[in-house]
């Protein structure tokens, strides 16, 4: 039987950081599940746009702040809003804060309207992706080296530091979204430890996982070294519905689920999750 891995996510948008903060407390205190998530975005991604929106790093650091035992991550980092060196140094502190709870949740970037909002270039997709690959690059020497230097098409990084280093050892699980089946998912094949569907039917995840195998062959990795991921919406009206979307998708090798909480949280719903879904999924 697989094991399974639960966690939560609350999109920081048209919502508070009270109601948040409640929601995770919650799921710290319920052992089945394992991890927490955010998203990266500066303005509301459904909705109206003027609605509130957290940052997501800021968020998250408070977050670890006020809980003990869960995993959390940014489900995911968007690697165009940060040089590289800076996401690294916010990342490392974080998983020394949390005494090592961090999932380093990454991916190339995508949103037009915040990038061309706040004067941020958003590269055509296959540079964006490029771009990426470099960052992973230079996150895992960050993570492990005294000092960077990298010399690459789109990064320069010269006797860079990362102090201190992260908690976990090498560095924190490498999480990364997205569904890109010439450039994405060869760097998920590389770089991932989990790797999180961008969403789609049965038959698309499937076929995306065979590509992701055949590109973890082309560079002699195990396949099953990834964990992979998906994002159910739960409907507190139709629970029953999250049940079925899962379990088709455990039934496909799915082992890291993430259940997606929309604002406004009904009260004790992390609680109802524990006891109305997660017993009926079947590993």
């Amino acid at each position: 039987m697989a094991r399974l891995s639960f966690g939560i996510k609350t999109a920081p948008q048209h919502t508070t950081y009270g109601a948040i903060l409640d929601v995770w407390r919650e799921a710290d205190s319920i052992p089945v599940f394992e991890h927490a998530w955010l998203f990266d975005h500066f303005a509301p991604i459904q909705g109206s746009l003027d609605g509130p929106c957290f940052e997501g790093w800021t968020l998250l650091a408070a977050l670890t702040a006020q809980t003990t035992r869960i995993r959390m991550g940014l489900m995911v980092t968007g690697n165009t809003y940060r040089n590289p060196c800076v996401l690294a140094n916010m990342a490392a502190t974080v998983d020394v804060i949390s005494n090592g709870r961090l999932d380093f949740g990454v991916g190339a970037g995508w949103n037009v309207y915040e990038h061309a909002s706040t004067d941020l270039e958003l590269y055509k997709p296959g540079e964006r992706i490029r771009r990426f690959g470099e960052a992973c690059d230079i996150w895992k020497s960050l993570f492990t080296e005294h000092l960077t230097t990298y010399e690459g098409r789109y990064y320069t990084v010269k006797e860079a530091r990362c102090e201190p280093k992260p908690i976990q050892k090498p560095y924190p699980p490498f999480v990364i979204g997205g569904s890109g089946e010439q450039l994405t998912l060869r760097v998920v094949a590389k770089h991932a430890n989990v790797w999180n569907f961008g969403g789609g039917d049965i038959p698309t995840f499937n076929h995306k996982v065979d590509v992701l195998k055949q590109h973890c062959a082309e560079i002699g990795r195990d396949p099953s070294e990834i964990a992979l991921s998906i994002q159910s919406v739960a409907n507190p009206d139709d629970l029953q519905a999250s049940v079925d979307n899962i379990q088709r998708f455990v039934d496909a090798g799915v082992t890291h689920i993430v259940l997606n909480l929309r604002p406004p949280y009904p009260d004790k719903i992390v609680t109802r999750l524990a006891e109305e879904v997660i017993p009926k999924i079947r590993g």
